[in-house]
């Protein structure tokens, strides 16, 4: 037998000694042995190694051949095995049995912090070892070496994980990372040229994978939040699969952990390179690189990539990014249905209910899916809340989903009933005979609580839908009871809900107590969302004569508005509701102008109508309100050239269609014809105007004649619709 030969003869005895069961009196013994570092790789190696291990007794159980090659090949390189390398290979040993708690006490007898710089100088070396060495030089481990004490490190990381001690399991975890980091430059050779059995990139890239879930179990969420930083921004030279892994698992934590982090310090960062600023601005990063390596191929597809990214964009009020990103997708991936369906809740979520209602109609067509139930009701949704020309589609499309459920679920079927009230509801408001307005109120009542009755009173949009119908058909009762029902359902966490209560209490002229509800609704909420809340107060302030403290509360309105305007130029993204903002301004300024107006305060007056006109110098509002001011003044013909442009910008602006026919009135040698059309234009469009009605009666009472009952007709109307008017629009 050749030398060779009688070395791996040895080494398969020494490995069969070494898997004995009973590793207690052979750590007692190997204390004794430790003070040889080092143990020649001669034929005296094999019986001292023998030597400490038999006072454990002989063990039986075989060692795998993976573990006899690899300490072939470091006694080889190295020459040499030493004590903790011994340690390292007993404790893979009991790991691998499942004997933790002994792999353990092994692994605590070896001295990491001591051999760490042996290590750290030999992976420099290794690296780069072109430099000439030093006869001065630190002496330094085969690579062979440090595989296995790195190995050893990460399997007591994972014994310590097995024993629930999470938070040294992390400790232990970041000594390899703090050991083999600093002799990392540009990252490492793929193999660092030992072949293909050495375990070092191995073990390594499981270690930078664990170390953040070690954190995480620890309760550490910073530290895990540093540490997956660490293993994206290292060169470790991680697989793509290990990347891509970590990129996932960072974006689920950064989403839903539940901790704030601070923004990522990037000191190599390229200028004007985008730094994400909070958890979901770094989430959706990390989303869209893993959608972009799958589009590229580089990586499978993982279909809760886009179900995370479809979160995080739509919690931050990005979703015509989120339509982009779907867009972008292979063919094939999603589902033409599933495809069309989300991007058009995308378009609509940001206002284009046209591009979403258009995408639906294309699903819904012969084509596609033309019963499709969500698609059916989303369709009605935007045909609803868009009007006009869209509202009997609206109709249709809920009809059409009504139909499609053949008795099935009521939830659902409540839901198709709502939207077809709130679609009959809309085409009421449209301009039609009084036949067909009240036969369509009626028919909306109907669906509406039909659609209650089925859900047993627990639906929010129902209830809420339910009590602004029969609010604006001024049945006030059951519209005061439908939106306390609302708001107890709710527990008060509704905006919408006080506001519409606090409507019907000011059409009921309880204004104390819809005071009190304003109020009970500001102390629950947050400064930034108290605008709505606050014109409503200011509203019912001057439905109660109450001008000064409108004013008051108009001043707090701005003030709130500025505020919010502020943020939004420092780029405070996640407040949406910009435009929302610009158009609440405009009707304060334009309300404090009528409360100045009132007042006779004119120098006043003109500062809010100067303030409206540098919002929006063309808007009918600000024509509509500059002509008030003409109008109090008694300058009739300069009001009326006002009104002209505010018609001319919005031709079915209410406001000054009325006040252009009462300005006519008092002009003299006008026809009372064409005052006629214009109250019957506002008419037309609102019937619930008690001061077109009035203004028609005075028309009539004029002309004399047959025209003083139609005069009578008209002023009951005024007076009975008064008695209900809110202090402003409930819808």
């Amino acid at each position: 037998m050749d030398m060779r030969g009688r070395k791996r003869a040895k080494l398969r005895k020494f490995f069969a000694r070494l898997g004995v069961r009973n590793t207690k009196n052979w750590l007692c013994s190997a204390e004794q042995f430790k003070a040889n570092e080092m143990v020649p790789a001669t034929g005296s190696q094999t019986s001292l190694a023998s030597g400490y291990i038999s006072q454990a007794g002989l063990g039986d159980q075989r060692i795998d051949t993976g573990n006899i090659e690899e300490a072939e090949s470091s006694l080889r390189d190295g020459v040499c095995l030493n004590y903790e390398e011994a340690r390292a290979l007993l404790g893979r040993l009991e790991y691998q049995r499942g004997n933790v708690e002994a792999a353990l006490r092994v692994f605590d007898g070896i001295d990491i912090a001591a051999i760490a710089p042996k290590m750290k100088v030999s992976i420099t070396r290794k690296i780069g070892r072109h430099k000439p060495q030093s006869p001065w030089d630190v002496p330094h481990m085969s690579i062979h070496a440090v595989s296995l004490l790195i190995e050893a490190t990460y399997l007591k990381a994972k014994a310590l994980q097995d024993l629930g001690r999470f938070k040294e399991a992390a400790q232990t975890c970041s000594i390899i990372l703090d050991t083999i980091e600093p002799a990392l430059t540009d990252g490492l050779p793929e193999n660092l040229g030992l072949g293909t059995d050495c375990k070092f990139l191995e073990t390594l890239c499981k270690a930078v994978e664990l170390l953040p879930e070690l954190w995480k179990l620890a309760g550490f969420p910073n530290e895990a939040i540093l540490s997956y930083r660490r293993a994206l921004l290292g060169c470790w030279n991680l697989d793509a699969s290990t990347c891509t892994r970590i990129q996932k698992e960072f974006a689920i934590f950064l989403l839903y952990g539940g901790c704030d982090a601070s923004p990522p310090n990037l000191r190599s960062q390229m200028e004007g390179s985008f730094i994400p600023r909070n958890n979901i601005e770094e989430a959706i990063l990390l989303l869209m690189i893993l959608l972009r390596k799958f589009n590229l191929k580089r990586v499978d597809w993982d279909r809760s990539i886009i179900d995370h990214l479809t979160f995080a964009l739509s919690v931050s009020g990005e979703l015509k990014t989120l339509a982009s990103q779907k867009e972008e997708l292979l063919p094939g991936i999603l589902e033409r249905k599933e495809r069309y369906y989300t991007l058009a809740l995308c378009y609509f979520g940001e206002g284009d209910s046209l591009v979403a209602l258009n995408l639906l109609k294309i699903l819904l067509s012969a084509r596609g899916d033309p019963n499709c139930l969500k698609a059916l009701l989303l369709a009605s949704k935007i045909c609803g809340e868009s009007g006009g020309a869209y509202v009997e589609e609206g109709v249709s499309f809920a009809r059409r989903a009504i139909f499609n459920l053949n008795s099935g679920c009521d939830a659902m079927a409540s839901v198709g009933n709502c939207l077809l009230g709130i679609s009959l509801s809309t085409q009421a408001r449209l301009p039609s005979s009084d036949s067909e307005r009240l036969s369509r109120q009626c028919e909306a009542l109907e669906a509406l609580e039909k659609a209650n009755k089925m859900v047993e009173g627990k639906d929010y949009q129902v209830l809420f839908s339910l009590s602004l119908e029969n609010s604006e058909q001024r049945k006030l009762e059951p519209a005061l009871r439908f939106a306390k029902q609302l708001l107890k359902l709710e527990a008060g966490s509704n905006i919408k809900t006080w506001i519409l209560l606090a409507r019907i209490l000011s059409a009921q002229k309880r204004y104390v107590d819809a005071e009190t509800v304003v109020n009970a609704a500001l102390d629950q909420t947050g400064k930034w969302n108290q605008g709505g809340l606050l014109r409503t107060k200011a509203k019912i302030q001057i439905a109660n004569e109450q001008l000064k403290n409108a004013v008051e509360t108009y001043t707090q309105l701005l003030a709130v508005l500025q505020l919010r305007t502020k943020s939004f130029a420092v780029g405070m993204k996640s407040l949406k509701g910009g435009q929302d903002d610009r158009s609440l301004e405009m009707e304060t300024w334009q309300d404090l102008a009528n409360v100045y107006m009132s007042m006779s305060q004119w120098r006043d007056a003109e500062i809010c109508i100067s303030k409206l006109t540098a919002i929006s110098p063309q808007s009918a509002s600000r024509w509509h309100a500059t002509g008030k001011l003409f109008e109090a003044k008694g300058l009739y013909k300069e009001a009326l050239g006002a009104y002209s442009k505010a018609l001319d910008r919005e031709p079915t602006h209410i406001p000054s269609l009325v006040s252009t026919a009462t300005v006519l009135r008092e002009l003299d040698g006008r026809p009372l014809a064409v005052v006629r059309s214009f109250l019957t234009d506002a008419l037309r469009l609102d019937k619930t105007n008690h001061i077109a009605w009035f203004n028609l009666g005075l028309l009539n009472k004029a002309e004399g004649g047959k025209s003083i009952l139609e005069a009578v007709e008209c002023f009951q109307a005024a007076a009975l619709l008064e008695e209900s008017v809110p202090a402003e629009p409930f819808r």
